[in-house]
């Protein structure tokens, strides 16, 4: 970046919603006035004419509308302006002028001299005294297909093909050598002079000059080339010796100059991306000046391959021309592809600041002091962990999370992380991470110190990795929740939905306003007893309160969008009661468990997934058969018998468009399985909060419980859900789930992992997962933890297996046998699992 701007002389917007190209933009003494000064002429895809005489702003005398001579409307769009001894374009106009005898100034007009209905579709032009002739110049036009049509001033002269022809380039023309120069479609610098043009044969297709070339014996050579290796944005002849003409090609990353005998004079490599250029005459002998725009706004000036001066532009040019105006001399033109044209210097202006004087007085230190101590209570009051969200400690640093829980309307969360440590680090890094759908803007940091950071990111884990004094790295790792504001917003309640659950408390109901605050204040409703949560994807999920039982139904149209709220609810619950100091709130599900609506998910995805298999067969298939075309006809191509291809490329083509439709069906596939494994994991979330509050489940067999349903981060070709979710419930009926110690006797080894043919034997996994569970198995990474237990619902006043075993109760699978308490315990009932008991 350059620490220099161009200096703006004079700037217009042109029109609105019109766009120029690089020949759209033309500098010169268009209405030859003779006094060295020149006009810009501004040419637009709208088919506007647009003539300018630009001079500086003065006070209470110009304004931008003062700086424009000429506006007309052409018929058709502009592609390219030039100036010439023509008798400006396509369609030749002559801009005069007359001098205005009232305060209104001078009146210019445009008269039409002559014009050519092109029959072909016109890429670019050049000009010049093609032949050799002196006095005016004529036209050559390259047309979209490749053919070079020469005007003699109001006659047409001839047109030629260029041999090998596939997709214009630029086109330029030198008048030492009479030759036209552009770049081919095979990357290489072309050269053809005008005498060959002329004398080769005449035709009106491309079809016919091929023939015609082979019975004459004219066939059009270039008069020699040059190899580039890369596409060519511009060419550029300048007439600036009469004893060698260099030639100017942009490249996309090179920049060349070439003698017009087609050696290479010298060549730049470009660090940048260029936009345009345009080579111009030096004051040192030997030597050409050049100015070169590029996408990052900066204008940089060469002297061959030195570079001179660098300047920062407002905007990306598509031409840039250099010209003289009364008040100045050498001034850059510039035209952006939205119309912003600039006249601009480079240089600096001067600086007239001069510091002011600092007033001195004698230093109060009684108010230093007293400023002070506010300063440090401030800081201190600003350092409390009050606003922390998680605090992680390990033996020598501690990483702390702020967050903001406002979340601004473009849903971008705003957190500050602080990291303290108690002994050096070396090279200490920052990792965020997060799961989609949510992003950050940026996930890595490297801390040279470990003060306080502020960064503007969405967090949910932040990871610090240092390199202590003993070269061990070492992490630091803190994972929280994200506020829920960030994915949803407050909406009205509506009573009915396809899909409910019902979590029940033993604590009276409470109001849904003071345990969602942040949600309450902007809800269309009054009712304290109903809420609306607006998810950003469309649905909404509604939460209602009984107001006569300790239940609360959460409802939706879509079964997996439940569970974030849910969690939240359960999550603020426990938030809520442990504030009023309750120690025994207990939050449950009665059932049942929603397994038919988790099933329609798993389903929908493993349907996306057999699908996304079908097209990568077909595709391959596809793809063989593409190429074994492109051997068949490869090998016709290079018979010196030519044959007929026995309708080989109807096939090639009726392929390839095959092939282009299966990757849209593929990656329209691709995007619609993402969206569907985001939905299986929240459905999935949801299933195991339903079983963790239906039997109670600790925090340790949640996790189990979790780390089984949800191996997977991402579905991946080669693993997905459904067979490592299988492996993982299968693994659990072997060991801790299993019905007797001889079960767990059965061999765990288990093959590859590939996708199932359907998903009858996971749901039956599933089930039977669900079903062990509810009949008081425990899940344990410990293969002993086999014991049924007594399930414990609401109501229910049987002793837990924890208390027969403190109490020395000998436990057996059908059958409870207690000798030590007969006393205190009476037979009520035989449960499916064994013999409950319950107090005398």
């Amino acid at each position: 970046m350059s620490l220099f701007k161009a200096r703006d002389w004079w700037a217009s917007v042109l029109g609105e919603g019109e766009e120029f190209d690089q020949g759209c933009l033309c500098v010169g003494d268009v209405d030859n006035s003779g006094s060295g000064y020149d006009k810009i002429v501004v040419g637009s895809f709208m088919g506007m004419l647009r003539i300018f005489s630009p001079h500086p702003a003065k006070p209470d005398e110009q304004t931008e509308a003062d700086a424009q001579l000429l506006e007309v409307q052409l018929p058709d769009p502009i592609i390219q302006v030039e100036m010439g001894k023509f008798m400006l374009c396509l369609l030749v106009l002559v801009f005069s002028g007359t001098a205005g005898n009232v305060e209104h100034g001078d009146q210019y007009q445009l008269r039409l001299v002559y014009e050519h209905n092109l029959q072909r579709t016109a890429c670019n032009m050049t000009y010049g005294p093609f032949g050799g002739v002196t006095g005016h110049h004529f036209i050559c036009i390259q047309s979209m297909d490749g053919m070079l049509m020469f005007f003699e001033q109001e006659t047409y002269a001839f047109g030629r093909f260029l041999p090998g022809f596939l997709l214009p380039g630029p086109l330029s023309y030198c008048i030492r050598t009479d030759s036209f120069i552009t770049v081919s479609s095979i990357r290489q610098v072309e050269c053809y002079r005008y005498e060959t043009l002329a004398v080769a044969t005449d035709a009106d297709t491309r079809q016919d000059s091929d023939q015609q070339s082979k019975s004459s014996g004219k066939r059009l050579t270039a008069d020699w080339t040059l190899v580039l290796g890369e596409e060519a944005l511009d060419i550029c002849v300048p007439n600036t010796s009469s004893a060698m003409s260099s030639i100017f090609v942009l490249g996309e990353r090179n920049l060349f100059c070439v003698k017009d005998n087609g050696q290479i004079r010298f060549m730049k490599k470009l660090e940048f991306n260029p936009c345009c250029f345009l080579p111009y005459g030096s004051v040192s002998e030997g030597s050409t000046n050049i100015l070169m725009c590029n996408h990052n706004n900066m204008l940089l000036v060469y002297q061959d391959v030195t570079l001179k001066w660098v300047a920062q532009l407002s905007c990306v040019p598509v031409a840039v021309r250099v010209a003289n105006f009364p008040e100045l001399k050498g001034l850059v033109v510039t035209l952006s592809s939205d119309g912003h044209l600039q006249c601009s210097y480079m240089g600096t202006d001067p600086s007239f600041f001069t510091a002011p004087k600092v007033d001195a007085r004698e230093v109060n230190y009684d108010e230093v002091d007293t400023e002070m101590k506010m300063l440090q209570k401030v800081i201190r009051e600003a350092s409390k962990t009050q606003g922390m969200v998680h605090r992680v400690q390990t033996n020598k640093s501690t990483v702390y999370v702020n967050r903001c829980d406002t979340v601004c309307p473009e849903c971008v969360l705003y957190s500050q992380v602080k990291i303290k440590n108690r002994g050096a680090v070396h090279s200490p890094k920052m990792t965020v991470c997060v799961q989609p759908p949510l992003g950050v803007t940026q996930d890595q940091f490297v801390l040279d110190s470990m003060g306080m950071i502020l960064v503007s990111i969405l967090l949910s884990q932040t990871s610090t990795h240092k390199h202590e004094v003993s070269r061990i790295p070492r992490v630091s790792q803190c994972k929280f929740n994200l506020p829920l504001r960030l994915v949803c917003y407050p909406s009205s309640a509506i009573k009915n939905a396809k899909y409910k659950i019902t979590v029940d408390t033993n604590k009276p109901p409470v109001n849904l306003s003071e345990v969602f605050p942040d949600f309450s204040e902007k809800s269309e409703n009054n009712d304290s007893s109903a809420l609306g949560f607006q998810l950003i994807t469309g649905s909404r999920v509604i939460v209602l309160a009984s107001k006569t039982s300790q239940r609360y139904r959460i409802q939706s149209e879509s079964f997996e969008d439940i569970w974030l709220v849910a969690k939240e609810l359960v999550q603020r619950f426990d938030r809520h009661f442990a504030s009023l100091g309750v120690k025994d709130f207990r939050n449950s599900f009665t059932g049942p468990i929603p397994l038919p609506e988790f099933f329609e998910t798993v389903d929908h995805h493993f349907e996306l997934r057999v699908n996304a298999q079908k097209y990568q067969d077909l595709l391959s298939e596809r793809a063989v058969q593409f190429r074994a075309i492109q051997r068949r006809l490869l090998t016709r191509f290079k018979d010196k018998t030519p044959g007929p291809l026995q309708n080989l490329d109807t096939l090639m083509e009726g392929t390839y468009r095959q092939v282009i439709a299966l990757a849209d069906a593929a990656e329209d596939n691709r995007e619609r399985l993402i969206q569907a494994f985001t939905r299986l994991r929240s459905a999935t979330h949801l299933l195991i909060l339903l079983l963790s509050l239906w039997q109670g489940l600790s925090s340790e067999q949640t996790a189990i419980l979790e780390a089984t349903l949800l191996p997977l981060l991402q579905d991946t070709p080669q693993l997905g859900w459904e067979e490592s979710v299988d492996a993982a419930v299968s693994h659990l009926l072997k060991t801790c789930l299993s019905r007797s110690p001889k079960d767990q006797a059965i061999s765990l080894s288990t093959g590859p992992l590939t996708i199932p043919k359907d998903t009858s034997r996971l749901k039956k996994h599933i089930t039977l997962l669900c079903d062990r569970l509810g009949k008081g198995g425990r899940l344990s990474l410990s293969s002993e933890a086999n014991v049924p237990t007594t399930v414990m619902m609401p109501g229910q006043k049987y002793l837990s297996l924890e208390a027969f075993m403190h109490r020395g109760v000998i436990f057996g699978l059908k059958g409870l046998h207690c000798k030590t308490l007969a006393s205190m315990f009476k037979r009520s009932r035989a449960g499916a699992n064994g013999i409950i008991w319950s107090p005398i």
